[in-house]
């Protein structure tokens, strides 16, 4: 996928959204995950656009993972990024500048009722696919049914949901659920809308060569596989002239470049083929940064605030496989992990460490004994939990040396606890069995490789093997959609209203589904039930209260090894690309680059 795109979140934003939810009796212009959508009905553009920022220009960004599909609904291969953000709408866009609203965009208006039972849409006369037809409550329908039972696993969860979907009126379509959910009026907001004719015939879950039809700014203007795809702007674009998107989708072309190896996209970029490149190691960007066009102006470098949690990245292990479906074992390799060497060797020590899942925000979990509404919500599972969860759990923390002495002497310890003892230099249990260990990583995660390298000196000295397998990105994606690996590299980025996609990241259904997100594998019935509630709270406390129990029961379950996350977004770009003074509340995150972006030379 494009460059990684780091989570993080400061102070407490939650709150001014986390309102009470009044009751929706009539349709209306959007909708919020709690209480009103901060913008109203008159609004006249996004509060973190340009709304005058002129037409025309291009950018051209690199990618370092290539594609062998161009369908990006479905589990059969990889497409680009580009076709699923820029060349389909749906039927409701996201302010990203809010925790969780959406405003009408193919729909003109969204009704539900407080408890949130069902859900309907009006569509907006006018809105039309890139061919020119019409968007239809039928497209609608079936578009939502076939990703929901052909689609990626990632639409399976929601319309499970669905008790019934029908058309209510000449250009309305209602879902009713089967039980009240707060998210999922949202989440079918955000479906991609796509036309029932062009798949007539088709078997929907093998067309991975067919180019949807969508009705987004964007239509795919050329592409060469493994080499480059472009999007050229839809001159007959029908939402040109919404208020939603004024001040958005600036620019008449977008291009990614792909490259074999990250360190040939970033020389790609210091020639002048890629204008724009977001920089995802900390020590390159203080150090590499000095080449001609810098040094005349030509290329500048922005760091962008934003306020999101930091959400998960590491190294995930697969708790389908012996011997990661022991926690003590994980916990020996959080141990041996020194976070802090690595951290000083590849980024000078500069970036913060990843400390839970929701780590940076209001709903990040304390670190000492669970109390109040959280323990509440924990207790009844007590006999469930891992050692940590009532009690409190942190990451190790070292003084920085490579011997990290105290942390392989508790990982011994745990090892041993869990029947793996040292014989003739190797780690073996009571079988004879050696604990040697396969990181599965892309091609060009350099980074990633690095980490692991470092990480498998550590363990030799705890007599595990530990061995890096580089694969392209086709064989990547069918080895992780398999779930065939010990560990890989893992991130998973969290909002400020974590709902559905908590249950397609950890949820026990999706476990052991081919495609699925929960790459480690969690089974669990007592984050089933956290998220649960998640989705069927109205209460801040309780929802704040519910994320910060579900922050420890993932954090104490010992899934991921986690490194760090940027507490700012880096670009670098050519200078006459341009953005807004402010950015949005998530700042370097979707909707930002390249959507409110402008060319101006």
């Amino acid at each position: 996928m494009m460059q990684a795109i780091l989570p993080l979140l400061r102070g407490g934003v939650l709150a001014l959204a986390l309102v009470a939810a009044p009751a929706l009796a009539e349709p209306r212009h959007g909708i919020a995950m709690y209480g009103d959508p901060a913008l109203p009905p008159d609004f006249a553009h996004l509060p973190h656009v340009n709304p005058d920022a002129p037409k025309g220009g291009r950018i051209v960004f690199g990618d370092d993972t290539g594609f062998d599909s161009l369908n990006p609904y479905i589990i059969k291969g990889r497409a680009p990024w580009g076709i699923r953000t820029y060349t389909v709408e749906s039927l409701m866009g996201r302010n990203y500048d809010e925790p969780f609203a959406l405003y009408g965009v193919l729909a003109e208006s969204v009704e539900t009722d407080e408890s949130r039972s069902f859900v309907e849409f009006t569509l907006r006369e006018g809105a039309r696919f890139s061919d020119g037809s019409p968007v239809t409550v039928e497209d609608v329908l079936w578009s939502v049914e076939t990703l929901g039972t052909s689609g990626s696993p990632v639409y399976h969860a929601a319309w499970r949901k669905v008790a019934s979907a029908e058309q209510s009126g000449p250009r309305s379509v209602r879902f009713t659920f089967t039980a009240p959910d707060r998210e999922l009026p949202l989440i079918l907001g955000l479906r991609p809308i796509l036309r029932k004719a062009q798949w007539e015939g088709v078997d929907f879950a093998e067309a991975s060569t067919t180019l949807p039809i969508g009705s987004g700014p964007y239509v795919v203007d050329r592409f060469e596989r493994g080499r480059f795809i472009v999007f050229r702007k839809n001159p007959d674009w029908w939402a040109a002239d919404l208020p939603f998107y004024r001040g958005q989708h600036n620019l008449d072309e977008i291009r990614f470049d792909f490259f074999a190896d990250a360190g040939v996209m970033f020389e790609a970029f210091k020639a002048g083929v890629l204008t724009s490149f977001r920089e995802v190691n900390a020590s390159r960007w203080a150090s590499a940064y000095d080449f001609p066009a810098l040094r005349s102006g030509e290329v500048v470098r922005s760091e962008i605030p934003h306020q999101r949690p930091s959400g998960i990245t590491g190294l995930v292990m697969n708790t389908r496989r012996a011997p990661f479906d022991d926690w003590r074992v994980r916990e020996a390799l959080i141990q041996a992990f020194n976070f802090e060497f690595i951290n000083n060797t590849l980024n000078g020590g500069s970036e913060p460490r990843i400390t839970s899942y929701f780590s940076n925000s209001p709903l990040g979990m304390d670190h000492g004994p669970a109390e109040g509404q959280v323990r509440a919500l924990l207790e009844p599972h007590a006999d469930q939990l891992l050692p940590g969860v009532l009690e409190g759990y942190s990451l190790p923390e070292t003084n920085g040396e490579a011997a990290n002495r105290s942390g392989i002497r508790r990982a011994t310890q745990l090892l041993d606890e869990a029947g793996w003892t040292v014989e003739n230099g190797q780690l073996r249990n009571a079988a004879g069995d050696v604990l040697s260990i396969e990181v599965l990583l892309q091609q060009g995660a350099s980074e990633a490789q690095s980490i692991a390298a470092i990480f498998a000196e550590a363990l030799r000295r705890l007599g595990i093997t530990l061995r890096v397998t580089m694969v392209d990105s086709a064989q990547y994606t069918d080895r992780t959609n398999n779930l065939d690996f010990d560990m890989t590299w893992f991130a998973r980025s969290m909002s400020l209203s974590p709902g559905t996609e908590q249950i397609a990241y950890w949820g026990s259904a999706s476990a052991d589904v081919p495609g699925t997100r929960n790459w480690m594998g969690v089974k669990d019935p007592v984050v089933d039930a956290l998220i649960e509630n998640l989705l069927t709270t109205t209460s801040q406390e309780e929802f704040t209260a519910t994320a910060q129990a579900l922050d420890r029961v993932l954090t104490a379950g010992r899934f991921v090894i986690p490194t760090w996350y940027a507490n700012v977004g880096r670009i670098a770009h050519v200078r006459a690309l341009r953005y807004p003074d402010r950015p949005p509340l998530y700042g370097d995150w979707l909707g930002f680059q390249p959507e409110v972006w402008w060319y101006e030379p």
